[in-house]
């Protein structure tokens, strides 16, 4: 299971610049996220959440292709592979995408909204679901950007530490 650390950050835009600089050592292997989203609070104050996981459309991939499959064999059995392949993808699609949106993967949505409605406005957060990380090198990327822990699952002494990197690098 991985840790969660929620950032804040002034501006309303620099978490989603703080994800793709994330998703960046991802494919440098510095970072292996499980999970992240993106909240905004605007001038007014609504709130917006964005979900780095579609969890529909991977549902709708995964099930149609499910469907395609099982489809496909079952048309097999009655000499009919082709139909069987297109009624198996398109009602493995549509109960993929349904239980794609009925789902929580992740970060958990109720501490979102719970945590989301403590930021000032103009303002952004990122929550990530980190697996493994290579703490110093992430730091020093994300630091333009003067993030703010606002959250964590890590133990207190970790906490520490990467609140101290922080504070080390901003000054």
């Amino acid at each position: 299971m991985g840790q969660l650390v929620v950032l804040g950050f002034d501006g309303i835009t620099a978490a989603d610049e703080v994800l793709n600089k994330v998703r960046g050592l991802k494919a440098e292997h510095l970072i292996d996220l499980e999970d992240a989203v993106v909240v905004e609070r605007d001038s007014e104050g609504k709130v917006h959440i964005k979900q780095a996981l579609n969890l529909t459309a991977l549902g709708a991939a995964s099930g149609g292709l499910s469907g395609a499959f099982w489809g496909t064999l079952v048309g097999l059995i009655f000499l009919n592979p082709l139909a069987g392949f297109a009624i198996g993808a398109a009602t493995g699609a549509g109960a993929g995408a349904l239980s794609g949106s009925l789902m929580d993967y992740g970060v958990n949505d109720e501490f979102v909204g719970k945590l989301a409605e403590t930021i000032p406005n103009n303002s952004s957060a990122l929550f990530v679901l980190v697996r493994e990380v290579t703490m110093d090198k992430v730091v020093d990327a994300i630091q333009p950007w003067h993030p703010r822990v606002l959250n964590t699952s890590l133990s207190n002494e970790q906490e520490a530490k990467l609140v101290e990197a922080l504070k080390a690098h901003s000054a």
